[in-house]
């Protein structure tokens, strides 16, 4: 600039004014399109391949081209402890938002390593976890507590007592949240239409109740690492968080502390809670009825008087078959209606109303998980008080609903 006169200056100013500008439809809320000023500004934190699918489009997030591809949604920022992870994913981001502009570049992404900076930022409004399970109820509460609303994967939380922790903050915050069990939502309502067949009365009364994933937890491991140290492009510190320190070993799967069902269960343990209560003496199974003669693709089996119902992610099947017939009787009990997982959390942000999977329905599906996960340490008969939230008159059970985390993490 000091080498221009001002003479220099004021011409091609004067071009530059003169010069045809094309700005598009979309950038402007016109035509359709959504204004900037309506977009729900988004982080991503974790974009292994479940947190890369809700954003980019994948397997098991059910929106096609991804959060990206939405016009209400401007994606703002990519966090990861992988350098890799958050800037390739950062890139294709800026790709495709040059590409919707008709612009050669489009800068508007940050990639970040530490969470913390994402959670820090005034313009995003909600953010996507899925990040390795021990961190999922941290990152939640911190999101919350920074006022954000949060979609988080499951299993939402790894202990009774962050999961209520979690539960109580978002109500106290005032802040939606979404727990990533999509079967309420998707599958052409599979899911929805068992709740409603078996809550209507077509099975009798309800006798047992099949879930076909046992329940599941966690442990701290100590690890085999052999003094190497880690990838220079990981954050290693930073990945293990609340988990007690663990020298490099090579393993950094996302379960790596977990046992028994603890990536599927909340899945079914959050169909099959949402339909009965422990006080009508429905007995609940963890895992599949021995005279099933084939694998169904989770879900769950329900007997009553009247008959049996299977459900899973491909397959609604009822013994007589009669007994799945449109529910046409007066004053039909339905249940909540979602046909986009991902659409309802974006829906709720907006209107602040509770998801289908609020944080106070979900808090009971992962507490009936962790719970079969905590017998199956024990190796004992438990008994459960749901008012209280404790085991009765079991203090070693007791200490299982919580667990210490490394400093400075803490619920």
């Amino acid at each position: 600039m000091a080498d221009v006169t001002r003479r220099e200056f004021l011409k091609r100013a004067a071009l530059a004014a003169a010069a045809p500008a094309f700005v598009p439809a979309s950038a402007l809320g016109k035509d359709g399109h959504t204004a900037p000023s309506e977009r729900i500004g988004m982080g991503f934190i974790g974009l292994g391949g479940q947190g890369r699918g809700h954003l980019l489009g994948g397997a098991w997030t059910y929106v096609t081209g991804g959060l990206v591809a939405r016009e209400d949604v401007q994606v703002l920022a990519t966090c990861d402890v992988w350098r890799g992870r958050r800037e390739e994913p950062r890139d294709k981001v800026e790709q495709f938002y040059a590409a919707r502009l008709g612009q050669g570049k489009y800068r508007g992404c940050e990639a970040y390593q530490d969470f913390r900076e994402v959670l820090a930022r005034p313009d995003i409004d909600a953010v996507l976890i899925a990040s390795p399970i021990h961190w999922h109820a941290m990152m939640s509460l911190m999101a919350v507590e920074a006022g954000k609303d949060v979609y988080c994967e499951k299993p939402t939380a790894l202990t009774v007592a962050e999961s209520r922790a979690l539960a109580d903050a978002v109500r106290r915050r005032g802040r939606i949240y979404q727990a990533g069990t999509q079967q309420r939502s998707e599958y052409g309502g599979k899911f929805r239409t068992a709740c409603e067949v078996v809550r209507n009365g077509r099975l009798g009364d309800l006798k047992e109740v099949w879930a076909y994933r046992e329940g599941g937890g966690f442990f701290w491991s100590t690890g085999n690492g052999n003094g190497q140290p880690p990838p220079a492009d990981l954050d290693w510190e930073l990945w293990l968080g609340p988990a007690p320190y663990v020298p490099w070993d090579g393993d950094w799967n996302a379960h790596r502390f977990g046992f028994g069902g603890i990536n599927w269960g909340q899945h079914h343990y959050d169909i099959l809670h949402a339909i009965y209560t422990y006080a009508d003496g429905v007995v609940v199974h963890g895992g599949p009825h021995p005279a099933e003669g084939r694998a169904w693709q989770g879900g769950g089996l329900f007997v009553g008087t009247e008959g049996r119902l299977v459900v899973d992610r491909d397959n609604l099947v009822a013994d007589p078959p009669s007994i799945l017939a449109p529910l046409t009787e007066p004053n039909v009990k339905r249940v909540y209606h979602s046909d986009s997982h991902a659409g309802n959390f974006l829906d709720c942000v907006r209107t602040r109303q509770p998801t289908i999977c609020n944080a106070d329905s979900t808090h009971r599906a992962a507490s009936v998980m962790i719970l079969g996960g905590i017998a199956q340490t024990l190796k004992r008969t438990l008994r459960w008080d749901p008012v209280a939230e404790r085991f009765q008159n079991d203090q070693e059970a007791d200490r299982l609903l919580s667990v210490a985390t490394r400093p400075p993490w803490r619920v």
